[in-house]
């Protein structure tokens, strides 16, 4: 098989490229520009593209097909001549779809919770050695890459977002996927570029229920009210089974699954939501609660979610990739949950397209108000970058509907407060899908004035 790739430099594109590459497939690929660690791991497996660009040369008759990245325009040279010469084009959920045709399919969506969910299910099964592919939006401790599609497995679990597919297919990816089992983590407005309004958004989600495969399974968190509603009026011939947080106890910092005192290294009741969720796919595919249990108990966490950058004394410093709304709230309220004696000073960089966005805001309004301080990070030249007006304190402060809140869009100058707090019997918290302007976090945090 000859296929190649346009952009193929995105996370899940260059880790699907590999993938193919691994399989026996003869893997070419294009793009403007490849960042870290993209670069270095398709040069690694030999391919990483010769020079940047585009060259419509690269497409010829004799290609079984082209997969098409989101980063790429409709207007690419590329595409163009894929598409005069009838080369077949998909995106790349449409091609996982067509390499997992005779797999049983778990995919996993949801506004949140869907890296973890998916890193726990694969850190259960490869607990008990099973044989599976994957796909996941984060690079996980333990997997070389963030996709693998073998001929031998019988099953994949795929994260699936409800993201568009590709320039040319305005699909949510995770309606591609047909899944055998199906988890909806929940559901909170986000993407307002793609979904203006939250029934848009919502209907992504209804859509997606009616794709999951005739006698297959819906898991979804039931203490969605707005979920629950879709999933009880939904008149797929499916099985639905809900899930709430577990029964649980937090101890000295630890938190416990009760009713056997399983020890857990996360905590949250996020994150135990997640679990729940983890632990009904599981069991639907053949894996007891005494060995899920077992294999959980070492679950460390997915990349960049509660990442602790830094624990010193009664101080603790977590780098989490929450952003949206749902996500932060969830993040503030697990670490305050956790840690009870503490004071928290929250930091979250509002970057994404939607958070930038002023009919948006308000949906932060009170997400933040259990941290002691609590800072919103926006770097100046985001707004100058994305042609966006840029916000005054005053607005942030109305729309997170807190007056004491702080307000930073230069990282030198936010590095320098955080710097002269004293974080004696404090914790901080550092929020984003970006990098705050470059800072080192990990720097910062080993720095931090802890003096008692």
């Amino acid at each position: 098989m000859r296929i190649h790739f346009i952009a193929i430099g995105g996370s899940a594109m260059h880790n699907l490229a590999i993938a193919l590459h691994k399989k026996g497939y003869q893997v070419t690929g294009s793009d403007d520009v490849i960042f870290e660690p993209s670069s270095s791991r398709l040069a690694k497996h030999g391919i990483l593209p010769a020079q940047m660009g585009w060259n419509e040369n690269n497409i010829t008759a004799d290609l079984d097909a082209v997969i098409l990245g989101m980063h790429a325009l409709t207007d690419n040279p590329e595409l163009l001549k894929a598409q005069e010469l009838g080369v077949k084009i998909y995106s790349y959920p449409e091609y996982i779809y067509e390499q997992t045709r005779n797999k049983l399919r778990v995919v996993i969506g949801g506004s949140h919770g869907k890296t973890t969910i998916t890193s726990m299910i694969l850190h259960v099964l490869n607990y008990c050695n099973k044989d599976f592919d994957y796909l996941v939006g984060a690079q996980l401790a333990g997997f070389d890459t963030m996709v693998k599609v073998t001929e031998s497995a019988p099953v994949i679990i795929i994260e699936g977002d409800e993201y568009l597919a590709s320039p040319i297919d305005r699909r949510p990816k995770f309606h591609l996927y047909k899944a055998n089992i199906a988890v909806i983590s929940g559901i909170a407005w986000d993407h307002i570029n793609v979904f203006p309004t939250y029934q848009d958004y919502i209907t992504q989600f209804e859509i997606f229920i009616g794709t999951i495969q005739a006698d297959g399974t819906l898991i979804y968190c039931s203490a969605d009210k707005d979920l629950t509603s879709i999933v009880q009026q939904s008149s797929a011939q499916i099985k639905k089974i809900g899930y709430e947080i577990p029964q649980h106890e937090v101890n000295k910092g630890i938190t416990y699954l009760l009713p056997d005192r399983t020890e857990l290294k996360v905590f949250g009741d996020h994150n135990l939501m997640n679990l729940n969720a983890a632990r009904l796919v599981c069991n639907e595919l053949g894996i007891e609660n005494d060995t899920f249990n077992l294999a959980i108990s070492s679950f460390t966490g997915a990349s960049k979610r509660l990442e602790l950058l830094n624990s010193s004394g009664e101080t603790n410093v977590y780098k989490d990739f929450a952003h949206s709304p749902s996500k932060l709230k969830a993040t503030i309220d697990a670490v305050k949950a956790q840690f009870t004696t503490r004071k928290l000073v929250a930091c979250i960089e509002l970057h994404t397209f939607s958070s930038l966005n002023k009919n948006f805001l308000a949906q932060y309004a009170h997400t933040m108000n259990k941290a002691d301080l609590a800072i919103v990070y926006i770097d100046e030249k985001t707004f100058v970058h994305k042609k966006l007006e840029p916000f005054t304190k005053y607005d942030v402060q109305v729309a997170f509907n807190n007056d004491d809140l702080l307000f930073f869009d230069n990282s030198a100058s936010l590095q320098a407060y955080l710097s002269d707090i004293n974080f004696y019997q404090t914790n901080l918290l550092l929020m984003s899908s970006g990098n705050f302007g470059g800072l080192d976090l990990a720097k910062l945090a080993r720095e931090l004035n802890i003096l008692s």
